[in-house]
């Protein structure tokens, strides 16, 4: 007798969080199971090609599907690989995603999570509908079969058994019906077909299962009750279609039972191209990134196919890395069936292909921009960033192809714009096209900064992510116009009169700002009257090269800022401020007490920055001492 095996740890409480929750839509159990059903004849069929097997006849493959009333069972069959019992134990025993629990146990809040749908969990989702589930499978190639059982999903156990052919009949003995579920309706043949036509009308092997039909009895009027072996999909595959013929639904299906979605797709790509390359391409934008898009764990790529052959899961030489969230296939009549991952990268056709895919891509997404701003908004928020690493990555090499798609955040628009908008709206003298960055915007538009280039009427971009400048840097020009940091340099927008103005102030009052200077020698390069203040008192300022934000985003980085690398600082005082009236009388009556005004204006002038000031407590000991002071 066979001994009785737990399931591992996670797999059971998986199971567990399955049968005990209520999902909206327990019915994925049967796409599921028929997936996988097709990923085994997959399996055979290209070895079959591959390694040209005279024993399998392809013509025969299919995936049989058997409803018992009595029993209360449902039967899926397939004549696929098989299974090992080796391949028993790690596929029904263990569970492929090891994050799927961690996932619902860090959102236990949210009840609408649904793993099966995130994850694809394949035969695990059995245990919704079923207290007891049997496999026998036997291996192609091999002489022995194993019949796998798990009851009430407690543990599971395998023997060896009988079977004359290869693959898997996989048998769920339902559970019974409660007040919230009616299990019983999986066991009706019109349920069935529904389910079928609705999740997996596209794979390539037929379905088919015993279907009852009335029919009329020939030369009379009466009718009988006759059993047809019918076969329940249309096994076209989707990408091979009329783009006209399918609809949105069958799209959103598609998607989110092969790449295991449980959010239909943003947009779809359906392309078919003839020429010196053919293919066929179905490429999806996920609604939302993928739970593990930043981890490591992501894997990019499209799934690779020959003349309706699956090849490979993720061919990575097909996407770009700019565009490494796009989910989808490739199917091509020109591509070997023996091709490796290897040989992958030297494939001149492979290589064609991936460089139609990339504009393709860009074509569309461009056109969404056009026509659905909304859409594409939100393809933004969700994938925006990466767009920017592109620019950035290569130093650059991308940067053409990947500029008219960025947006950012308007100060005149109030809302994302392209840099084709911004130039489009440019004065006409106006060479540079002008930035700025920061946490959010709501920080950004309280800059001291931002002032006097609104005055102007000038447009200014609001930068909030860390690769934001970076990305500027790499594209220098666009359309011919430059970048401009408003925090940095000179910014040439005062008149001929203001210069002349500030020119003489600051050389009425070079004492004072040479006492200034001294006393902020180690912090800042310079102390000089500002010509980019309307309101505020002082600002600090950097000179060109290296900007604030770049020396933030250093900082953050795993090992630091090892280099040491920060922005020349430079101490700008508004010289229409009542403040530099009086620094001015402070300097007139106690010179030496103009270095603390100096430390408490440049630590002052660091906060507004968002950088973290050295010794708060002296600084907070002297402002003490100056109210003090003016209160005496």
């Amino acid at each position: 007798m066979a001994r009785k095996k737990a399931f591992k740890a996670e797999s059971k409480r998986l199971m567990d969080l399955m049968i005990n929750s209520i999902y909206t839509h327990k019915e994925i159990f049967m796409r599921e199971l028929i997936s996988n059903a097709s990923d085994a004849i997959d399996k055979l069929y290209y070895k079959s090609l591959s390694e040209k097997l005279e024993d399998v006849d392809r013509g025969t493959l299919q995936i049989d599907l058997t409803l018992d009333k009595a029993q209360r069972t449902i039967t899926i069959e397939d004549n696929g690989i098989g299974m090992s019992k080796e391949e028993l134990e790690e596929n029904l025993g263990t569970i492929a995603k090891s994050g799927s629990f961690d996932f619902k146990s860090n959102n236990e809040t949210d009840e609408d999570i649904d793993i099966i749908g995130q994850f694809g969990v394949g035969f695990y989702s059995a245990f919704m509908v079923a207290d007891k589930v049997e496999v026998v499978s036997k291996q192609y190639g091999s002489e022995d079969a194993y019949h796998w059982m798990s009851e009430n999903s407690d543990g599971y156990e395998i023997t060896k058994t009988q079977k004359d052919t290869s693959g898997t009949i996989i048998t769920l003995y339902l559970k019974e019906n409660t007040d919230d579920e009616n299990y019983d309706e999986y066991l009706e043949s019109p349920t069935i077909q529904r389910l079928v036509k609705k999740y997996s009308d596209y794979i390539r092997y037929p379905i088919k299962m015993d279907v009852e039909e009335s029919r009329k009895k020939e030369d009379s009027d009466e009718y009988e009750t006759v059993v047809e072996n019918k076969t329940l999909n249309s096994m076209v595959p989707l990408w091979k279609r009329n783009k006209s013929d399918i609809t949105k639904e069958e799209y959103d299906n598609f998607y989110m039972d092969k790449f295991q979605d449980y959010n239909p797709p943003l947009e779809v790509i359906h392309t078919s191209v003839e020429g010196t390359v053919s293919y066929n391409a179905l490429l999806f934008i996920p609604s939302k990134a993928p739970v593990n898009y930043y981890s490591n764990d992501y894997e990019k790529g499209l799934q690779l196919y020959s003349s309706g052959v699956f090849i490979m899961d993720k061919a990575s030489e097909l996407i770009p890395e700019h565009f490494r969230f796009v989910r989808g296939l490739v199917d091509s009549q020109d591509l070997s069936l023996n091709i490796s991952r290897e040989m992958l990268q030297h494939d001149r056709q492979l290589r064609a292909i991936a460089t139609r895919i990339e504009k393709k891509i860009k074509s569309e997404l461009l056109k969404l921009l056009r026509t659905d701003r909304e859409k594409y908004e939100a393809f933004w928020n969700t994938f925006g960033t990466q767009i920017k690493y592109g620019v950035y990555n290569d130093f650059g090499a991308n940067k053409e192809m990947l500029q008219d798609l960025l947006m950012f955040y308007s100060s005149k628009e109030d809302k994302l714009v392209t840099l084709d908008e911004y130039v489009s709206r440019m004065n006409e003298d106006q060479k540079e096209i002008y930035f700025i960055s920061g946490d959010s915007v709501e920080k950004i538009d309280k800059l001291p900064q931002v002032e006097l280039v609104k005055e102007k009427d000038l447009e200014i971009l609001y930068l909030t992510d860390d690769v934001d400048e970076f990305a500027l840097q790499i594209l220098n020009t666009y359309k011919e116009k430059t970048f401009k940091n408003i925090s940095q340099g000179d910014l040439d927008l005062a008149s001929d009169e203001e210069k002349k103005k500030v020119e003489e102030t600051a050389k009425d009052n070079e004492d004072l700002l040479n006492a200034l200077k001294e006393a902020l020698k180690d912090e800042v390069s310079d102390v000089k009257i500002s010509t980019r203040l309307v309101s505020h008192p002082v600002v600090l300022s950097a000179a060109d090269g290296m900007s604030f934000e770049m020396e933030k985003v250093l900082a953050q980085m795993p090992n630091g800022n090892p280099m040491g690398m920060k922005a020349t600082r430079i101490l700008e005082i508004n010289p229409n401020h009542d403040l530099f009236k009086a620094l001015q009388n402070v300097y007139d009556k106690d010179k030496d007490e103009i270095a603390d005004y100096a430390s408490i204006l440049y630590d002052q002038a660091l906060l507004m920055e968002g950088f973290q000031i050295e010794d708060p407590i002296s600084y907070a000991d002297k402002i003490a001492k100056l109210i003090v002071k003016a209160n005496a």
